[in-house]
């Protein structure tokens, strides 16, 4: 992928991670967590504190759960973000096992406001990334909506989803999901300071992009995360299923001998240096292209179900939900691999769409499917639209539809405002929505520039999700009415320069691959 479309997903993720805001004078605020006070800092009136520890140094518990911090008495200061979970990426952030950190933002402290609190999780699938991107800084949100906004850092990849259950025994039985037991455990700090930060414990909203809301879906099926989000939100983000056990297993029988262990030493991964397990990163995955591929794991414990199959989680359907998803998703994916997908022909379309669409359907039914429905389009046209359906598309879709058969139907969205990167050849590409949600469109590291249009977007997107966190309903006076998706309608939210609703956006795309299991990557 090239430099620029390669940052901008890394920012996704939470790589491009210098802090932003600017301080202002005037007294630091202080606030009292349950586990001692913390000093933050004031952002155009909004109290901004960076780095506040929810969990214990993992490192000692390397695989195996958190557990709350020592509780402390001096005042720390929280005024710059703190180290992200060890990962491939490289970026300007410090990375660390002691990374149970999270960043909160809020317009008053212990004033009684009870403010709605929203926590996004960020993407980089559950591999990279964290909650320190200036895409995700939460002085706008909080100054448009009288919100809470928090962003949390949690365990990725080997260290938060390497599965040694079947390999290493009961002390590292619940392995596999130790990355969403830290999750829970920064809402349950959600939970216990929300009045502390003038919000209000009984209105916590989830919301994530890509991986961020691949886990909220998970959490979905989660049973101790039963009450402590009461609203959700995903961007791009699906988990329809988990990884199985023995999928797990071989993955990490896989990279235990990349880092020179039989599966017989497993347990001693718990004391090798950091450095090394992350050069295990590397190795191939045997059933999905790409690196090994580290996620949540249907282990009979944490998680006993999939998210949304054979059908959505009945623990799940109790909670209020948008779905979204980006109009041109797998362009940001695919753009600068080689040869340049900008210059096929017709006789390279099948080819390349074959690998990409991870479905299992004849390529050559596909692009003339195409061709029929959009008799403009150029083969490179055909080629991203096809993986974006086929690949991106296809798990939103699902879960939207078991929503609405379980009785409790989701608000879907489609972005469709182009991005501007790479004079807007990527379109509505995966991450797009970011800046959009947060009103964050002059933030380093946004997709899409300033603009009267992208402002115009940017106000609805996020109004509709301050709506959300306040009421369990994103409507509001400045948009369209959005009705809930059924499956007659299918009614879904079209975000661009002239926002409305449309049933069955690309109606023709969904049958077409709706004739075909969908396999979620990763099971």
């Amino acid at each position: 992928m090239g430099e620029v479309s390669r940052r901008t997903l890394i920012a996704a993720g939470g790589a491009l991670l210098a802090p932003c805001g600017v301080w202002a004078a005037g007294p630091s605020p202080v606030a009292k967590t349950t586990n001692g006070p913390v000093r933050g800092y004031v952002d155009q009136g909004i109290k901004v504190f960076k780095g506040v520890r929810y969990g214990a140094d993992t490192a000692p518990r390397r695989f195996r759960p958190p557990l709350a911090p020592r509780a402390w008495t001096k005042v720390l200061d929280a005024t710059a973000y703190g180290p992200s979970s060890p990962q491939g990426s490289r970026d300007d952030q410090p990375q660390s096992e002691d990374c149970l950190l999270l960043n909160v933002w809020t317009p008053g402290l212990r004033d009684g406001a009870r403010r709605p609190v929203m926590v996004y999780l960020h993407g980089g699938a559950y591999s990279n990334g964290s909650g320190s991107s200036p895409l995700y800084d939460g002085v706008r949100l909080c100054r448009r909506g009288e919100v809470v906004v928090v962003t949390i850092n949690h365990r990725l990849n080997v260290f938060g989803y390497g599965f040694l259950a079947k390999l290493a025994g009961p002390e590292f039985a619940d392995s596999g999901n130790v990355g969403m037991l830290d999750i829970l455990l920064a809402l349950r700090w959600v939970a216990d300071n929300a009045a502390e930060f003038g919000g209000d414990a009984s209105r916590v909203m989830v919301f994530g992009q890509s991986g961020g809301g691949a886990k909220i879906a998970t959490m979905m099926a989660m049973p101790a995360a039963a009450g402590l989000f009461h609203t959700a939100a995903t961007m791009s983000g699906q988990q329809v299923t988990a990884s199985g056990p023995l999928h797990a297993t071989e993955r990490m029988t896989l990279f235990l001998a990349a880092v020179g262990l039989t599966p017989e030493r497993a347990g001693e991964a718990a004391t090798l240096p950091v450095a090394r397990l992350l050069e295990g990163l590397a190795v191939r995955d045997p059933f999905t292209p790409g690196g090994l591929y580290f996620g949540p794991v249907l282990d009979e414990r944490s998680l006993t179900r999939h998210p949304f199959w054979p059908d959505a989680a009945p623990q799940g359907l109790k909670i209020p939900m948008i779905i979204g998803n980006t109009h041109d998703e797998a362009r940001a994916f695919v753009a600068h691999s080689k040869p340049d997908p900008f210059a096929l022909g017709w006789d390279d379309v099948a080819g390349r769409i074959a690998p990409e669409m991870r479905v299992d359907i004849d390529p050559d039914h596909v692009v003339a499917a195409y061709r029929k429905l959009y008799p403009d389009y150029s083969p490179s046209e055909v080629f991203f639209a096809a993986i974006t359906a086929g690949r991106s598309w296809r798990g939103a879709v699902i879960e939207a539809e078991e929503r609405a058969r379980g009785g409790a139907p989701a608000f879907v969205y489609q972005l469709d405002l182009p991005s501007t990167v790479e004079a807007g050849r990527l379109r509505a590409m995966h991450a797009t929505d970011i800046p959009l949600v947060f009103d964050n469109l002059a933030a380093r590291g946004s997709p899409t520039a300033p603009s009267a249009a992208a402002q115009a977007v940017a106000d609805a997107m996020s109004e509709a999700f301050i709506a959300m966190a306040k009421t369990g309903n994103p409507n509001h006076p400045a948009l369209p009415a959005w009705t809930p998706y059924d499956l007659t309608r299918r009614a879904t939210m079209v975000f661009d320069a002239d926002t409305r609703l449309v049933d069955d956006p690309r109606g023709a795309e969904r049958r077409l691959f709706a004739k075909v299991p969908y396999i979620q990557p990763g099971t």
